[in-house]
Parts: C-alpha cells; structure tokens; sequence
C-alpha cells in the first residue's frame, strides 16, 4: 500500500502543477470569459452554467457564487446566474420523456435569450447531454464557454471560447474548473461593482 504521507504530498503537489501550468496556458481565456460575462451582465443579461455529476455540482457553487457573492469587501447586488442542473423534477421528466441526453437544451431553450452566456462544464469534453446544450446555445446566439480538461473533447471545437485545464486526471481538471470559476467570479465583480 502506498504510503499515505507520500500520497498526500503527490496529491497537493500534483494539484499545485496543474495550477500553474492553467496560468501559464489559460491566462488569455480567463480574462476573455471575464470580459464576455461583464459585457453580457451590463446588457441585463444571465449566466447559465451545466454539467454533470461533480461538474453539476461546480455549477450550482459557481452560480451561487454569482448570485449571493465571493467577495466579501465588496457590496454588489445579485447577478442573475443559475445552474440548469437543480431541479430533480425537470431533470427527471425530461430523462423520462425526452432523454437525458436533450434536458439541458430543452431548459436553454425555455430560459436562455440571446446574449445570454452557458458556461458549459465537462472534464472529457464529450457528454452527449452538454454537446446537445452547446448546440442549443449556439443556435439561440448565446454565447458558449467551456470549462474542459485533457484535450478538450469535441467541445472544444464547439464552444467559443474553451478554457481546458492541462491534465487527464479527473481531480485535477475539477479542481482546475472551480479554481478559475472563482477567478472569474471574482474579476467579475470587481470590474462590475469595485469603488477601488
């Protein structure tokens, strides 16, 4: 069994580097997302977000973010965000009478407008469901961001602007995904409600 000091410590090391190299190699695609997101919210516009299983569950903390807050020194009103992936009763009628693979862009097309933004969350960049709601946004003129890992799947040839964090490892690409969803939330609100 591997030692568990040792484990721990390649773990954070490991993680750290992803890190690193996401700033080296994603820098310009963050400040572009930043942009994209302050220019849509001026328009009165919304932020989407989905994903699936721990991307799912990025989505609901980063709209929360934008919703309630991150910064805690600056006083702002609510942005309009919202994750397509908390309501069980939609998911599940939609699962059951459209197929899972259609739900997110049934919701894009009830809820999204033109102008609006999806940051589309996905680690391989392939899920047949996030494809579908890229798809939808591109055909309703809302601006599509990937949040993505490893080569960026066929996503990255779909969406906008892709941000693919370097690495294959699942963790590290989830890990890197809320790291620059805070990166992001953040600039967004100082450069929409920052006195500074």
């Amino acid at each position: 069994m591997t030692n568990k000091n040792e484990f721990i410590k390649s773990s954070l090391h490991d993680s750290a580097s992803v890190k690193i190299k996401t700033a080296e190699l994603c820098e310009k695609e963050i400040i572009l997302a930043v942009e994209w997101l302050v220019s849509s919210l001026k328009k009165k516009k919304k932020i989407m977000f989905c994903g699936n299983g721990g991307s799912a569950a990025d989505s609901q903390h980063l709209a929360t973010e934008f919703v309630i807050r991150l910064s805690h020194d600056i006083k702002r009103p609510a942005i309009p965000a919202l994750a397509l992936s908390t309501d069980s009763s939609f998911l599940t009628a939609g699962a059951n009478d459209i197929g899972f693979e259609n739900t997110f862009a049934r919701a894009i097309e009830g809820l999204g407008c033109k102008g609006d933004v999806l940051i589309a969350i996905s680690t391989s960049g392939n899920s047949p469901n996030i494809i579908k709601a890229v798809e939808k946004a591109i055909e309703m003129k809302i601006l599509t961001i990937g949040f993505l890992g490893g080569n960026g799947g066929k996503l990255a040839n779909m969406v906008n602007l892709p941000i693919i964090i370097p690495s294959n490892n699942v963790q590290r690409i989830q890990e890197g995904h809320i790291t620059i969803g805070h990166i992001i939330c953040e600039l967004v609100e100082r450069d929409l409600y920052s006195t500074q």
